[in-house]
């Protein structure tokens, strides 16, 4: 053991009193609100970056001689697809990073990250080198996702530990809110994706698409450019979280982990009131009993999780959970309400703005669900979860069925439904994302049921499992509505829903009345 090790694992108590004493702060105070304030930035970028996508879109479709990129859906599906993919490596390799370097060092990187991301999306001059530059947003989207809740996790006191790493969930949540309402205000100064021929304006519809097409309408002109206004505005917080992380402490708990006490100390010193949150010597000395513990557990490799029964069944309702919190459907709503008002019947700058409702719900869905999780069990959580959507996707195939295919003509335009339709189904959406948004208890389970020496390696593969799933559901939804149209693709949602009920109903483990420890003996019990 090298002298450094043994200092960290052997001094006692005396001695680490006499050494908090003598150790200053590392720098000036920071308040723990500002902290999660710059660190949520990251979390807001993430919601940002997937929300945004859902009125860059239409703009997106418009021939490259109105200034769009000419999609079809299938491309259109990979846009969102390829984000969720870098977010799966970012994720796996960002957690790695941040345990080599530091949580404060991988935020830092990470929103360099985000803005290249930004600025490379922005000025993308075709498709491939969208998909690029997707890619590496991605890769800080998944890196901030497993990043700044742990930087939250180990600067808050144990008073509010729970509740900062709540906020940054709902951060994520804020920041596709703002996402949409940036969308909403550009497409009102620009307006609705539109072409210009021969100096007329002509609303860009799936009747001009076909004329396109075909040949018979002349373009020299068109609002193609709104969709890059809408993703360079990403580059202004993540400026903001690069210069405010570095004015940060790093986490004290980092620093016991590498072996560098006096560091962790003097941070600590910067984010602590002794008189609401304990002494910090006593807190440095959990800390170090903590790294002794963890010292003596031997973590298990992913063949001895698989091969041993009730590890390998943890790990497989782990798995599940990240895959069914995907095929909720969820990101149908993050990434295509306007595609889904339009294809009811809305004019295209009508529904980039009514996105706005969803987004608000969404918001508010995330702040009651944090009331709910504290009142009621986990599983419980999660059954009214999908049945609630479940319930709200059926009955959204069925507007669909009733109220808008049947008049639908071979182009796509809806002529001659019900107009208050589109608005019936932006409410349905609406209370789809307030209960999912309301209900989400995943990320708490996953970090809740796995025990110590296997809980790295398995939640890495359930978070690599859920952001695999959200590629797929990105990629395949833009083909499923044009292929299938909106009856047939949400009822088939709806119907994995409730597969996902009966799930949550015979397999889910309850966690929220027990210690991990106990929850560790008692799975080892109940599944072997």
């Amino acid at each position: 053991m090298s002298s450094s090790s043994k200092l960290a694992v052997e001094i006692g108590r005396h001695e680490l009193d006499s050494l908090v004493d003598a150790t200053p702060p590392s720098g000036k105070k920071r308040s723990l609100g500002l902290i999660a304030l710059v660190a949520t930035l990251g979390s807001l970028l993430f919601g940002y970056d997937t929300g945004v996508i859902s009125g860059a879109l239409p703009y997106m479709y418009l021939p490259t001689d109105a200034h769009g990129l000419a999609l079809t859906a299938a491309e259109e599906g990979w846009i969102g697809a390829l984000l969720a993919l870098g977010a799966a490596v970012g994720a796996s390799v960002g957690g790695k990073l941040s345990d080599m370097y530091g949580r404060r060092h991988n935020i830092s990187l990470l929103a360099i990250v985000f803005f290249l991301g930004a600025i490379g999306c922005t000025v993308a001059p075709n498709i491939w080198i969208l998909y690029i530059f997707r890619v590496i947003l991605g890769f800080a989207v998944g890196g901030a996702s497993v990043t700044v809740p742990v930087f939250l996790g180990e600067t808050a006191p144990k008073r509010i530990r729970g509740t900062l790493v709540a906020v940054d969930q709902m951060m994520i949540v804020f920041g596709q809110f703002v996402a949409f309402s940036m969308n909403a205000a550009l497409a009102r100064m620009h307006g609705g994706p539109h072409v210009e021929s021969n100096g007329e304006v002509i609303d860009w519809t799936n009747t001009v698409a076909h004329q396109v097409t075909s040949g018979a309408l002349m373009v020299d002109g068109g609002n193609g450019m709104t969709w890059r206004y809408m993703l360079v505005i990403a580059s202004l917080p993540a400026i903001a979280l690069w210069i405010g992380v570095r004015l940060m402490p790093e986490s004290s708990r980092w620093y016991i982990a590498n072996q560098r006490i006096p560091e962790a100390i003097g941070a600590l010193k910067r984010i602590r009131d002794e008189e609401k949150d304990g002494s910090v010597s006593e807190e440095i000395d959990e800390m170090l009993e903590n790294q002794r513990q963890e010292a003596s557990q031997e973590k298990w490799r992913l063949s001895q999780i698989w091969n041993t029964r009730w590890t390998r069944r943890l790990l497989v309702i782990g798995i599940v959970l990240g895959v069914a919190d995907q095929l909720t459907g969820i990101n149908t709503a993050m990434y295509y309400t306007p595609k889904i008002l339009s294809a009811a019947g809305l004019p295209l700058d009508d529904a980039i703005t009514l996105n706005v409702v969803s987004g608000g719900l969404s918001f508010i869905g995330s702040a009651v669900g944090l009331w709910l999780v504290t009142k009621f069990a986990r599983r419980h959580v999660g059954i009214y979860q999908e049945t609630s959507i479940a319930i709200s996707l059926a009955v959204l195939a069925a507007v669909f069925f009733f109220l808008i295919e049947p008049y639908q003509n071979a182009d796509g335009d809806i002529v001659g439904a019900a107009s208050w339709a589109p608005y019936l189904v932006l409410l349905i959406v609406s209370l789809f994302v307030f209960a999912k948004q309301s209900g989400t208890v995943t990320w708490v389970l996953v970090a809740e049921i796995f025990p110590s020496k296997i809980r790295g390696t398995a939640m890495g593969l359930a978070v690599g499992a859920l952001w695999v799933a959200n590629a797929f559901v990105a990629w395949v939804f833009p083909i499923m509505m044009k292929a299938l149209g909106g009856s047939a693709t949400y009822l088939l949602f709806s119907l994995i829903n409730v597969g996902s009920l009966i799930f949550y109903i015979k397999f889910v483990p309850e966690t929220k009345y027990h210690s991990l420890e106990e929850l560790e003996r008692r799975f080892e019990k109940e599944y072997s």
